[in-house]
């Protein structure tokens, strides 16, 4: 099948995988940003494909895994309302906030709606007039064009009974903010290749330049991570730091100029909550002034400063930062599981923590 067999191809991927092992002379250590990638590499055994010099660690790029425990709540709190319909992708239902998850809330009775684009709650919005429609709007980059068209288009019509509560978060900040860290061991970056389609690749060269890092925008089949991980390694044996796109047949230099527009209009850059790390300075997207009457937060008065609250054995923020793996967490596939997750990234289908459980349970964890 034409782009998918040739990108699972085993005798390239030993190929690439011979390469490196010729050419990393010493320890490396990577990080893929995207759980996407993650999936990828635990599913086909990617990593273990590499020699011992070359270790992949896992990064924040997974949406629903760094949506912040104070948003779930929010979120909850707004269902509770006996007017409302909240919409949310189908995944953010059971990512545990502080005291339960909207799986919970729906069983008790609350209408919440599994959608699978913000398109679809505006369709309810206008077909339920009565009701407050509210859409959680959870993403980087690559979703955050849609929600913004949402809006623009809720506000061209009128709609006063429609609001987001926005989640969106972006990859760059928290690749300098992983960088920054007094515990950063990474020294080369796979670029998410979905969000580089819509941002292009400006916005990684003054990283790479600042923190003397390659960073190589990916995709999500094994040959890719494969080239991606061999450009990387390229890079660092000749003791160079750029920005490389061996992703071309989906991602341009300048990315969607459209998008970039529309984001531009709707969005304004705001700081923003990890789960499990902290505030990041402009690392979120807040609507702008002129579409603050699609703000749920503002809408529903919400939002004073509230603590963040995690499982006290869920190390989820060590996991998102690359620090430690899955399987270093002692209740990882005991009292951490996918029917019963501590955090999100057990939750989420780009979690590391699901790949490991999905993909890897027996050989890494003896569980």
């Amino acid at each position: 099948m034409k782009y998918i067999d040739e990108y699972r191809d085993s005798t390239a991927a030993r190929k690439l995988a011979d390469h490196i092992a010729r050419t990393a002379t010493r320890p490396w250590t990577l990080m893929e940003v995207c759980g996407g990638q993650t999936h990828a590499i635990v599913r086909f055994g990617i990593d273990q494909l590499l020699p011992d010099e070359v270790t992949l660690v896992h990064g924040p790029g997974c949406p629903v895994c760094v949506t912040p425990v104070a948003l779930i709540d929010a979120a909850i709190e707004i269902a509770q309302h006996p007017d409302v319909i909240l919409c949310s992708f189908g995944d953010m239902l059971r990512v545990p906030g502080s005291s339960g998850n909207l799986l919970a809330q729906q069983a008790n009775g609350a209408d919440i709606r599994v959608v699978y684009s913000p398109l679809d709650a505006l369709n309810l919005t206008k077909e339920n007039p009565d009701k407050q429609v509210v859409h959680f709007a959870v993403g980087f980059e690559t979703t955050a064009p849609a929600h913004a068209l949402t809006v623009r288009q809720a506000h061209e019509a009128s709609l006063d009974n429609f609001s987001l509560l926005v989640s969106h978060v972006l990859v760059p900040p928290a690749i300098e903010a992983i960088l920054g860290s007094d515990l950063n061991r990474v020294q080369g970056f796979l670029a998410a290749g979905h969000v580089c389609a819509i941002m292009g690749q400006a916005e990684y060269e003054p990283i790479a330049a600042k923190y003397k890092v390659p960073i190589v925008i990916t995709g999500f089949e094994p040959i890719d991570i494969l080239a991606g991980v061999a450009m990387c390694i390229d890079q660092l044996e000749m003791g160079t730091a750029a920005v490389e796109n061996p992703y071309a047949r989906a991602v341009q230099a300048q990315g969607n100029t459209t998008a970039q527009l529309l984001l531009r209009e709707v969005f304004e850059i705001v700081p923003r909550q990890w789960r499990g790390i902290g505030e990041i300075q402009r690392s979120g997207l807040g609507l702008r002034p002129r579409y603050h009457a699609f703000d749920a937060a503002r809408r529903f008065k919400l939002f004073a400063d509230k603590e963040e609250h995690q499982h006290q054995q869920c190390i989820a923020g060590e996991v998102l930062q690359g620090i430690k793996r899955p399987h270093d967490c002692p209740a990882f596939g005991k009292a951490c599981t996918p029917d019963s997750p501590l955090g999100a990234p057990m939750v989420s289908d780009e979690g590391a923590c699901a790949a490991y459980y999905r993909y890897r349970r027996v050989t890494v964890s003896g569980v």
